[in-house]
């Protein structure tokens, strides 16, 4: 558990498993920190040496009330893993932080080992109903262990996100991608991880029971076979 200055950010990051294992960065999505994703990430460390950190505006990292963006969030991302000494690693992106690992696919290719693209698009459908959904979960209880977001961070948060369009630049990435998404997401409706896999040439898309947080709610272990290629 540290704390490393990237380009005047300071951002909280934990190492997990064996230190010789296969590298593995995961990003978290809108709102999320480390401390809320302890089962996850212990399941992921069975199979991998597991860099997670805590994004821009989330958890212990520093949260600056300025416009936030993806490619800025993918930068701060790269900074980190030069920080730590990690040239390469596959990159586990969930929902924000998928398109974080689109940008920094696009911005460090050399970086990427892999993609693994969960509950994510290229782009996000700018509709009310999906902006309510989102002001719904910042308000969400927050878990003992949890870290406050303020309510500015959240909203410089889903502003990158909803930004960010990638679409015309998928041709570009070449790491092997595999797309794993929900068939019930209502926020991150199905079309757009199709839409993802068209983009993404010789990429994997695998569906699964669940939405927006099936890796969360009762998809684990297949979500985690997947992943590991166990299944």
């Amino acid at each position: 558990m540290s704390t490393v200055d990237v380009d005047g950010l300071g951002m909280y990051y934990e190492w997990h498993g064996e230190p010789d294992a296969e590298p593995l960065v995961l990003i978290l999505g809108l709102s999320l920190d480390v401390s809320e994703v302890g089962s996850l990430i212990e399941g992921l460390a069975v199979r991998y040496r597991v860099l997670a950190f805590d994004n821009r505006g989330a958890g212990r990292t520093d949260k600056p009330d300025a416009p936030y963006t993806i490619e800025q969030m993918a930068a701060d991302t790269a900074g980190l893993m030069r920080a730590v000494g990690l040239p390469r690693a596959q990159v586990l992106g969930i929902s924000l932080g998928g398109r974080i690992a689109l940008a920094l696919a696009l911005a460090e290719p050399a970086m990427v080992e892999r993609l693994i693209l969960v509950s994510t698009g290229a782009r996000v459908v700018r509709s009310l109903r999906r902006r309510l959904m989102l002001a719904l979960a910042a308000r969400r209880p927050r878990p003992p262990r949890g870290y406050p977001q303020p309510r500015y961070a959240f909203r410089r948060q889903l502003d990158a996100s909803t930004a960010y369009d990638a679409t015309a630049r998928l041709a570009e990435i070449r790491a092997p991608a595999l797309i794993l998404h929900g068939i019930r997401d209502r926020s991150m409706p199905l079309a757009l991880a199709e839409e993802l896999h068209a983009g993404l040439a010789g990429s994997v898309l695998r569906t699964f029971p669940g939405g927006h947080a099936f890796m969360f709610a009762g998809g684990r272990r297949q979500f985690l076979e997947a992943v590991t290629g166990e299944s």
